[in-house]
């Protein structure tokens, strides 16, 4: 059964794809996890979901979705948010002058990655309570720390495994897909009937109903994006309002926690999912239930964006009435990192 199914997928990266991906429910467990898609990406796999977005299908998306040539930038200012809440760094851009004349200029950035608009890689979070990261990577396994790399010939494969700069070098570029949430819920001007930051969950149903009256029919390898509101509030909130966001309880609304969930991300084949939300699922999870991030990175290797900036693209979107375009991303070369800002954009 394991080789069929690898089999079926190596067709489908060839262009013979004759068979269907297996469907959630056909992929085998790993230990008590149900959903384990390492079998289909293989041995030493280093892309999961991303393996989706062949040339075919970049090529597909590029020519159906670029008409008009409008560019859309879908990250949010590296400096915000200059208080990020899960306890990480403020974002610091020091801007210095190189000579007295003060005619040349150097910046020197430190950053979270994940402090503002990222990708989490697969080094970013693993099966908890089996201590391993994607394709049953060790979390021992991985080098720690600074990490010299004066060689760019000789360098530790450990130090490289399942890192970012796999992404990287493929990049994350297909059909993208806007759900947009808040613009079903509100028309534009009408409140939303939940508070992107409390916790909340945008349930299966809810994203086919968006679908659905957008007019939008999924289609192997899309790159989903959900705009839920955070950012939107951000921008509305009082200044006083943001600069207590990271001392109060993280409470996010987000996609919920449920089989029915990973069947509906799994069986549409989204080669990647992103959100404007600080966290994509819904925080804190419930008690008893285990993170969609284990699912999603551990277990498919399917890349996860979080405070992505979809203000502009819902106006465009809106405007068009268009939800899907053409979805460029290229991360942060970071041998070995675990996440990176996005570098993504929209064409129309």
């Amino acid at each position: 059964m394991a080789a069929k199914r690898l089999q079926n997928v190596v067709s489908h990266i060839l262009g013979n794809d004759t068979k269907p991906l297996p469907t959630f429910d056909e992929l085998p467990a790993f230990k008590n996890l149900p959903g384990c898609a390492w079998e289909v990406w293989g041995a030493g796999d280093q892309l999961g979901t991303v393996n989706l977005l062949t040339d075919a299908v970049v090529q597909r998306a590029a020519q159906e979705e670029i008409k008009i040539g409008k560019a859309v930038s879908l990250n949010w200012p590296l400096n915000f948010p200059e208080k990020p809440v899960f306890g990480r760094k403020t974002p610091e851009v020091l801007m210095k002058v190189r000579e007295p004349t003060g005619i040349t200029r150097d910046d020197e950035i430190h950053i979270n990655t994940q402090s503002g608009t990222q990708w989490d890689g697969l080094r970013h979070f693993g099966i908890v309570e089996h201590g391993v990261f994607y394709n049953n990577t060790p979390k021992d396994s991985m080098p720690m720390g600074l990490l010299p790399m004066p060689n760019p010939h000789d360098i530790d494969p450990a130090a490289k495994n399942i890192g970012i700069q796999n992404w990287a070098d493929h990049g994350i570029c297909g059909r993208g897909v806007l759900l947009d949430v808040v613009r079903y819920y509100t028309g534009g001007t009408a409140p939303l009937p939940y508070d992107p930051w409390s916790t909340h969950a945008i349930t299966v149903a809810e994203l086919e109903a968006c679908a659905k009256k957008q007019g939008v029919t999924f289609r192997q390898g899309d790159i989903l994006l959900l705009r839920v509101g955070f950012i939107q509030k951000y921008y509305e909130s009082s200044q006083e309002t943001r600069d207590a966001l990271p001392n109060k309880p993280e409470t996010f609304a987000g996609i919920e926690q449920s089989d029915d969930m990973k069947r509906f991300l799994w069986n549409n084949h989204f080669a990647a999912i992103a959100s404007d939300q600080p966290s994509l699922e819904r925080w804190p999870i419930p008690e008893g239930t285990v993170h969609m991030h284990q699912t999603l990175l551990g277990l498919w290797g399917m890349p996860i964006g979080e405070f992505f900036d979809l203000e502009k693209l819902s106006e465009t979107c809106a405007a068009t009435g268009r939800y899907t375009f053409f979805f460029s991303s290229w991360p942060l070369n970071i041998i070995g990192g675990c996440a990176s800002p996005p570098n993504a954009a929209a064409y129309f």
